[in-house]
């Protein structure tokens, strides 16, 4: 009887674990930026980066299973005090390259708490815009839900989650704090595509920060009131900090870098992550 449960209990954990796939994998916000990503006009806010080499201290690169029945990887860094809280590192669309690892692993200083810095390419860097919209255009949906949570197994069912991530990596940070259900403590979200569905936002367990610019010509000030109404309708908590800025504005390897708006930015970012933790 006891195998009987055990293999029923596994059985519904697999039905439970494709139901988030395929709900995620239709996810209009997620499909939205693929599509955005494929405009001329939105490509131009990105100019290739810059070259820079990091290497980060105390981070080790770890991989873990994925319910797609493959392996995921990421960076890693653990706090030294036994924290259970968690941030999980979404980069933007040119992959985990080492700007990304820089900055987790100044959050990871700055907070004092384990950071997992996710890789939603397996393995993929660009170098190039025109790399980079083809990485984003390939990547499918269903398989970023699986590394999400085949992350969040990694950390535990005993984590407090707190997710960020720029560009590409903004939505990825709500949808995996959607994916984290209770175990939600706080989303950052910089310039990324909003969820759309009210009813996928009602399901929402932690408050957001959004960072967002006013000369964005992709994530506009009229998709940020959007995404500001739909949370309110919601029930749900959002902070919004416009910058007179452009997309990636905070992204050291911009040419369109804005140094000042990027410190103001952060600041907000750990005020609002340390008031959760």
């Amino acid at each position: 009887m006891r195998e009987i449960l055990t293999c029923v209990a596994f059985s519904l954990a697999c039905v439970t674990a494709r139901a988030q796939m395929d709900c995620c994998s239709k996810n209009v916000a997620v499909e939205t930026f693929a599509q955005l990503a494929g405009d001329p006009v939105f490509q131009m806010y990105h100019a290739d980066p810059r070259p820079f080499h990091f290497e980060p201290e105390g981070a080790t690169q770890v991989h873990f299973s994925t319910p797609d029945g493959s392996t995921a990887s990421a960076m890693v860094w653990k706090a030294t005090n036994g924290s259970h809280d968690w941030l999980l590192v979404f980069h933007e669309w040119w992959g985990l390259n080492d700007y990304v690892k820089r900055e987790s692993e100044r959050l990871w200083k700055d907070l004092g708490i384990n950071v997992l810095a996710v890789d939603l390419y397996d393995g993929k860097v660009a170098a190039t815009r025109d790399s980079a919209v083809k990485l984003v255009q390939s990547a499918k949906p269903a398989r970023g839900v699986a590394i999400i949570q085949g992350a969040l197994s990694y950390i535990g069912g005993d984590a407090r989650v707190f997710t960020i991530g720029w560009c590409y990596g903004g939505g990825w940070s709500l949808q995996a704090s959607l994916l984290a259900g209770t175990q939600a403590a706080g989303c950052v979200m910089y310039y990324g595509q909003p969820e759309k569905d009210v009813t996928r936002l009602k399901g929402l367990h932690c408050d957001v920060l959004g960072i967002f610019a006013d000369k964005d010509g992709g994530i506009t000030p009229a998709v940020v009131a959007q995404f500001a109404a739909d949370m309110l309708s919601a029930g749900k908590s959002l902070e919004v900090h416009h910058y007179n800025a452009v997309h990636a504005f905070a992204n050291p390897s911009n040419p369109d870098y804005d140094a000042l708006a990027a410190a103001d930015a952060y600041t907000h970012t750990l005020t609002f992550l340390k008031a959760r933790l």
